[in-house]
């Protein structure tokens, strides 16, 4: 569901757009940090928040990284 958000930023389009891991932070809602693997040896870290239930809101690429590695950390940020 962030995927349009992160091409819309980055200007560009993901063939490949695949989670390989994730950590969440619960707040007033979830932060969900998640490891993507975008093609080739590219990755990306993504922090995605979900607000609570009752505010019936989207999910909201809130930030990311770029030029990660598959053995780079995953972490709050």
């Amino acid at each position: 569901k962030v995927k349009p958000q992160l091409e819309e930023k980055e200007g560009k389009t993901f063939d490949v757009f695949t989670a390989v891991e994730f950590k969440t932070q619960v707040v007033a809602g979830t932060n969900y940090f998640i490891k993507v693997h975008v093609g080739n040896n590219e990755f990306m870290h993504l922090r995605v928040f979900r607000s609570l239930p009752h505010e019936n809101k989207p999910l909201s690429l809130h930030s990311y990284q770029t030029s990660k590695a598959k053995h780079d950390e995953l972490a709050f940020f």
